[in-house]
């Protein structure tokens, strides 16, 4: 009797799988890709939009600095100008001439580009690309002719908020009314 009722509490502490047993199915399966494919669509799209949205700033900022080092050279060159300073504008081209001893520095604004000449025979270099207009013009303050450099750089983006315009002054060194 003993070896029956053993096995009879053997039988019984055996379970069997139940038909309701916990677990997922296929369509459970499925619902959770899709939902976990949506949620990672949505964080790649922020991630690129972010991306992108940091290259435009760090390419922003490249401009501004270039451009502030290209007005603190027209700056410099001004201030060194040893006879009065000229500006020519034809067509869509506007040249000035600033006279530094025995030579001469051409700032000239053509195709979009901000240029420098040192000397008649020295070569053209871009000191400031991606320009969408500059104006040089000279004002008479009370004892001094000072002159003014106002630019806008073009932006690529096309609804920007911010137009990049900048304006620089400066005073030739000869530049006293008499």
């Amino acid at each position: 009797m003993k070896i029956s009722c053993c096995r009879f509490i053997a039988r019984r502490c055996v379970s069997k799988p139940r038909a309701n047993a916990g677990g997922f199915t296929l369509v459970e399966c499925l619902v959770y890709i899709s939902v976990l494919a949506v949620i990672l669509a949505i964080g790649s799209a922020a991630f690129y939009r972010c991306w992108d949205n940091n290259k435009a700033i760090t390419r922003n900022g490249d401009d501004i600095v270039r451009t502030l080092k290209a007005g603190e050279i027209w700056r410099a060159d001004l201030r060194s100008a040893t006879g009065p300073v000229q500006m020519t504008s034809a067509n869509s081209e506007q040249t000035m001439r600033i006279p530094c001893g025995n030579r001469e520095l051409i700032y000239s604004f053509v195709d979009g580009e901000v240029r420098k000449q040192i000397g008649k025979e020295g070569a053209w270099q871009v000191i400031l690309p991606k320009v969408k207009s500059s104006q040089m013009q000279s004002e008479k303050r009370d004892q001094v002719i000072a002159w003014r450099w106002e630019l806008e750089l073009t932006s690529d983006r096309k609804n920007a908020k911010m137009q990049p315009l900048f304006t620089f002054e400066a005073v030739p060194g000869n530049s006293v009314i008499q």
